[in-house]
Formats: C-alpha cells, structure tokens, sequence
C-alpha cells in the first residue's frame, strides 16, 4: 500500500508563460484559465519561476518594477517529481508557502502542475470507499486474513479498527497499511491480539568446543 503520487493527480500539460510575456498576456492567461498562478518557462520549457496574481496586483498597487514574466516572478521555480508521494508534495507546499507546485520529468522540463486542491481531493473520498479498499485490499489480499476477523469503521476518514489477530507483530502493519490508503485521516487501533511475538527470545550461549 502506498500513497498516491504526483503523476497520479497532477494536471498535465501545464499552460505556462514564457519570461518576455507581459503583464496584459499573463491576466489574460490566469482568466481563461481559472487559474491563480503560471509557470515562467525559458526556451528550453524548464520552469524558473512562478507568476500569480498576488504578484500582479502588487505591481499594480504599488507602482512596482517590472511588466513582464521575468520580472515579476516569483523565483526560482519550487518544483515537484511525478514519483513524489503526495504527502512530500503537501509538506514542501507548507514549509515554502505555496499553493501549487509545476512537475517536473527527469531532464528538468514542466509536465503539469499539482494544487492543494488536488491534494484535497484525496480526502473528499466517501467513507464507504474507504472501508471496502481497507476490507478488500489491506486486510484479505495483503495481511490474508478473512474479511470478517476485522471490524473497520470509518467516519470523515477516521478509522477504527477492532477485533484480535494471532500475532502482536501485526497491529503496527495493520495501522499502517490502513494510513496508506487514499482519504485516511487517522487511524484509531483497537485490535487486541492471541499471542505475543515480539518478546526477545533468550539468548542462544555457542557451544564451547572442550576437545
């Protein structure tokens, strides 16, 4: 079980700006588009900044320097991998105060670009969708038990788990599989188990060789 990735939910094909576009071309671009912010290409197509409307309407406010892309850019471009999983793209979106980022292949060249709203759309998955991914795909085919040892309940994306397995060393597996799955939020653990096996076992002394 893993989290989706990028490339998963990115909008590809991204509409990006190159860095002469002017001030007028690029809030025609955001209108058309309903969006709020562009990429800034060079000729290459690599993305090496970022144009939004807060950077407009600050030149437009204060008299700013600069009308076209280039100048009015965020820079450098804070981009993201297709491979990456969605929890690394969220957490560099928070820690550089970015609503969106471009994706990038592997030789540098723009291929989408990913939102929070994007993100957040994980999370909008109804509860019942999760249960059944949680019943058929972690607890049958990957942990092999049958669907009935288990109970999961799942409200808003919290899910609860109760009944008992035979092994100890499968609760922390159980849970975490579970917040792997797509639109989990948290995961309470109320399973119980028949056997501890995560106790030490003595140590084995080698034998000293008397001869």
């Amino acid at each position: 079980m893993r989290h989706r990735s990028v490339g998963d939910l990115m909008t590809p094909t991204a509409v990006s700006v190159r860095q002469g576009t002017t001030f007028k071309e690029i809030a025609r671009t955001l209108d058309e588009y309903e969006i709020t912010a562009v990429p800034v290409v060079d000729d290459g197509g690599r993305p090496v900044g970022v144009v939004s409307e807060a950077d407009l309407l600050r030149k437009q406010t204060s008299g700013g320097i600069g009308s076209t892309a280039g100048e009015l850019m965020t820079r450098p471009a804070v981009v993201a991998e297709p491979e990456w999983d969605v929890v690394r793209a969220a957490r560099t979106m928070e820690r550089r105060k970015v609503k969106r980022l471009p994706v990038v292949d592997g030789d540098g060249h723009l291929i989408g670009v990913i939102s929070r709203s994007d993100l957040l759309r994980l999370f909008l998955r109804r509860d019942r969708a999760i249960q059944e991914e949680i019943l058929e795909d972690v607890i049958v085919r990957t942990l092999g038990l049958p669907p009935s040892s288990l109970t999961v309940e799942v409200a808003d994306g919290r899910v609860t788990l109760s009944g008992r397995v035979e092994h100890k060393s499968l609760l922390p597996i159980a849970v975490q599989l579970c917040e792997g799955v797509d639109g989990v939020v948290d995961v309470v653990n109320w399973l119980d188990f028949d056997r501890d096996d995560t106790a030490d076992e003595a140590t084995v002394q080698p034998r000293q060789d008397r001869s």
